[in-house]
């Protein structure tokens, strides 16, 4: 059936035009995963172009009765968003954002991230109103089709209620517009059938009060279960009627290419703390009173929760000391227009408090780092409690809601039912002011005893939050683990409403089969995932999809998740003993996977679990290497001033000579020594470098100062100084000398060796440099400074794996910090330029450095511009020279905005990176402190 299947997707001629079309098997496993349970595996991957696409894709699939599912931001946790037939990425073509009525409206294509939207709307004071905990990484498309809400929106600003039209493709290829003119006499003129079936079922709810009130009173909480069938009350038009129907349809009704939103206030006063209760009972005891005090979110965690959050990275305050027993707490947050009216609705707030027996008298704090840090707690709760589950198992997040009165009473009741069903390591946390909570079940689901016991459990669950006048499902969606419980939850005759909505809108039932309606009564136990053992530096990972829009590759190969499950993948074909499944997919991981990693470190920072996946990249390309590559590089390390010189020498000499024999030459020794040791030659590389030595011989230094080694091996941009003259010149401006080894020419921070997998050389150019370090500073009395943030991040990582104590004393901070601490304040006032974009680098953004770039770049310029589709270019040190398609991929959505800019000047703060975005939009970047020296020049 799947080769069948397969054949008949590839061959069909509606699919001709239909995009890029995959059925390697590397490309099926890598989108079989999303951040549900369930995992199924496409027989086809199709990357959409355009709703055009879309559109004949679904005729196609219509005509040949092929099942076919839509897939975003791939973080849905309830399984809408995983297929066994053909699934379609509408996430890498579909990002499109403008700005509407000064902010007032937007219009948004589905693979734009939440966070991507509100960043555009920001300068004008708005946001969405849906405010998902996955805001990251989920995206518009998904938002729609689960009705997404989240920490402080409820019910009134949801996407249901926010929404002001949609284009949408329907199933049998027809494209409709909500907000032409006449919407509904085009609907009846072209599509008749639908018209007269929308409003017959629309009187059909209407003249039965029983419908009435039930439709009323499961709508007024949150509530994704089965269809939203407050459309047929709310609305009168058969056009509002569909394009209401179709939020909350997980994919089942249509595809909405591209929809208009009526945003909402983003306040910017905002004061939030964590609140300690005995236990859960209590906590949410407190509700009612809390919720009457106008409080913008009020977020539940229980013992569970907080025991795990005291071991992140940096826990809150508020928890890191606490022995945590059985309390519980409630993060909450207020808003306002002004300071003055947040500062009141705080003070009548604290007054309600102090009647609520907090076992620790919690506060509030304006303050943003704090506030963070508590919000980071929350919000990574559901990836930090999965990735502390034992190896080999598979969490399962769900998600109710009840009446806020109910609440307290439901929470003790799931608790009995964990102990009855043996789920010792449980959570309950969520949004505690609509009465929604979401509870965490882990178990290895890997044979039959623990499937019927999650069976039996799933029962009694669903009777309790039915008992207590709930819904099964808040945010999630129905999608395959509630669909069985749809018509339980609605009755016979709506939920027969329900199937003639399928029924009318999808008659062919191609859409996402098994979602919201289902005959089969367990669907919500098969296809359950396993996660066998893996290494041991992403085996945590849940798949919750955070990582994907910070990844350079994301539109070129693979995503950090998709790098891990394929790892899944072919562990699963080993133990299955499939070694033709396991072949195909190492074949084509070594590319996909291994050499078109940036390495950068940018998925830890958006991992709520911190993996950095390119430490298992590294890894691998260790284990790959051959004998004569791993002893060339070691006896780099030894020679490094010597090979820094022959390869500024090699780009001097190639600057001169005609480039067709120079590529030609190159491609030929690529083909014989490998693309992954020999780097592409390309015209816009620049010139070699300086030496980095100096003549300087400071009395009285005040920093150590590593001039990075890739500085020397290419030249500055334009007739620039380059930043270690720059450097150089504004400390003496100010009087402070820097002490550059003597030798300088021989050093490195050993980042090359590291990203390449290269440890034996990395080991000896580390201890030439630690060595080096320890009699400059004199142990550790003068800080290091270097003027490359990787380079910068390379010793900082040095140090940090460094066991001898002494080492550790050593404080190192970029170049642009030193400057902004030491120079800034102290240089004359001086010329800026009109304009300049800015370029914040992977590293930059690990070191937490980024806001320092901004300050100084506004002592440069008036006008300064970060595009907000900046992210890592993936020049990567040499990976952009080894595969520039990586980094033509990485930067084609900045180079847009920069070029649109048209600013006087572009900088960044890392050499590399400032090669591989000079490629990207034609003009030159230099580093930040080269042109700071330049404006401040007398």
């Amino acid at each position: 059936v799947g080769r069948q299947l397969r054949s008949r997707v590839v061959e069909k001629k509606s699919f001709g035009n239909s995009g890029n079309i995959s059925t390697r098997a590397i490309d099926r496993y890598a989108y079989a995963h999303d951040a549900s349970h369930f995992l199924l595996v496409p027989e086809a991957v199709v990357i959409a172009k355009d709703s055009k696409d879309v559109a004949r894709l679904l005729a196609g699939c219509s005509e040949s009765d092929i099942p076919i599912t839509f897939r975003s931001g791939g973080t849905s946790l309830s399984g809408q968003a995983v297929s066994d037939s053909v699934l379609v990425d509408v996430r890498r073509n579909f990002r499109q954002i403008e700005v509407l009525d000064l902010g007032r409206k937007v219009r948004v294509q589905p693979g734009a991230t939440l966070r991507q939207v509100n960043q555009k709307l920001a300068k004008y004071g708005r946001k969405l109103g849906p405010d998902p905990a996955s805001e990251v990484a989920c995206t518009i498309g998904g938002v729609i089709a689960n009705n997404s809400s989240g920490m402080s929106c409820g019910t009134t600003t949801n996407t249901y209620k926010t929404l002001h039209s949609m284009v949408v493709v329907l199933p049998n290829g027809w494209v409709f517009d909500t907000s032409v003119p006449d919407s509904d006499a085009y609907m009846q003129y072209h599509q008749p059938d639908l018209y007269r079936g929308l409003l017959s079922l629309r009187d059909r709810i209407r003249s039965n009060s029983s419908s009435i009130n039930i439709v009323r009173k499961q709508f007024s909480m949150k509530n994704t279960m089965g269809y939203g069938l407050n459309s047929f009350l709310d609305y009168d038009s058969a056009t509002e009627i569909l394009a209401h129907l179709v939020i909350g349809s997980e994919g089942t009704l249509g595809f909405v290419a591209e929809a208009v939103f009526n945003t909402v206030p983003s306040y910017k006063f905002a004061s939030t703390g964590l609140f300690i209760f005995k236990n859960l009972y209590a906590a949410n005891e407190a509700l009612p009173a809390l919720v009457e005090t106008g409080a913008a979110a009020i977020e539940l965690m229980d013992a569970a929760s907080l025991r795990v959050g005291k071991n992140i990275g940096s826990p809150p305050r508020e928890i890191k000391d606490l022995v945590v027993g059985d309390q519980a707490a409630l993060l909450i947050e207020y808003q306002g227009p002004t300071g003055e009216e947040l500062s009141e609705l705080c003070s009548q707030a604290l007054d309600r408090f102090e009647r609520l027996g907090l076992t620790h008298q919690g506060f509030l704090t304006t303050d943003q780092e704090r506030r963070d840090g508590l919000w980071h707690l929350r919000k990574g709760l559901y990836a930090t409690v999965a990735q502390a589950r034992p190896s080999g198992t598979t969490a399962l997040l769900e998600d109710v809601a009840v009446p806020v009165e109910s609440l307290a009473q439901t929470c003790v009741e799931l608790n009995v039912l964990f102990n009855k069903y043996r789920y010792e390591n449980s959570v309950i946390f969520g949004h505690a002011k609509d009465g929604n909570i979401h509870f965490m079940l882990t178990d290895s689901f890997a044979d039959a005893e623990p499937l019927e016991r999650y069976a039996l459990f799933t029962e009694d669950m669903v009777d309790l939050i039915l008992g207590h006048s709930g819904s099964l499902k808040a945010e999630h969606g129905t999608g395959r683990v509630m669909a069985p419980y749809v018509r339980r939850q609605f009755g016979d005759e709506l939920y027969s409403v329900m199937v003639e909505i399928k029924h009318l809108l999808d008659p062919g039932n191609i859409l996402s089969p098994g979602v919201i309606i289902s005959d089969d009564a367990k669907s919500h136990l098969r296809n359950i995932k396993t996660a066998p053992t893996i290494e041991p530096e992403v085996d945590r990972c849940v798949e919750c999809g955070y990582c994907e829009p910070v990844c350079p590759s994301r539109d070129l190969t693979l995503t950090p998740r998709q790098r891990i499950v394929v790892r899944r993948a072919i562990r699963t074909a080993e133990l299955n003993g499939d070694r033709g499944l396991v072949g195909e997919l190492e074949r084509d991981y070594t590319y996909s996977a291994v050499e078109t990693c940036a390495v950068d470190g940018m998925c830890e920072t958006s991992c709520p679990v911190s993996i950095n996946t390119g430490d298992l990249i590294k890894r691998l390309r260790a284990d790959s290497h051959k004998s004569w590559e791993m002893r060339t590089w070691t006896t780099l390390a030894k020679n490094w001033a010597i090979a820094t010189r022959v390869a500024s020498s090699a780009l001097s000499i190639s600057s001169s000579v005609p480039a067709g024999p120079l590529q030609r030459a190159n491609q030929f020794g690529r083909s014989i020594i490998g693309e992954e040791s020999l780097p592409l030659w390309s015209s816009d590389l620049p010139k070699g470098g300086k030496s980095r030595r100096t003549k300087t011989n400071p009395k009285a230094p005040q920093a150590v100062y590593i001039p990075a080694c890739v500085n020397s091996m290419f030249a500055p941009a334009q007739s620039g100084t380059g930043v270690q003259s720059a450097l150089e010149s504004i400390c003496a401006r100010v009087g402070i000398e820097l002490l550059v080894p003597a030798s300088i020419d021989s050093l490195c921070c050993g980042t090359p060796w590291n990203s390449k997998g290269l440890p034996p050389g990395g080991q000896i150019i580390g201890k030439k440099l630690l060595s080096t370090l320890r009699e400059a500073t004199n142990n550790g009395q003068l800080p290091v400074i270097c003027d490359a943030s990787s380079c910068t991040e390379g010793i900082v990582n040095l140090l940090r794996k460094e066991e001898d104590s002494n080492q550790a004393e050593i404080r190192v901070i970029d170049a642009v910090e030193f400057v902004s601490s030491n120079v800034l304040d102290r240089l004359p006032n001086h010329r800026r330029l009109s304009s300049l974009t800015l370029h914040p680098t992977c590293s930059s953004t690990r070191l937490g450095i980024n806001s320092t770039l901004s300050k100084i770049a506004s002592h440069v310029a008036e006008v300064v511009h970060i595009p907000d589709d900046w992210g890592c270019c993936a020049f990567a040190g040499d990976r952009g020279m080894l595969h520039p398609e990586l980094t033509a991929s990485a930067t084609q959505g900045q180079a847009r905005e920069v070029i649109a800019f048209d600013d006087v000047a572009h900088a960044s703060c890392n050499r590399t990176c400032e090669l591989g975005m000079a490629r990207a939009i034609g003009r030159p970047y230099r580093h930040l402190l080269e042109l700071l020296e330049e404006v401040t020049r007398a």
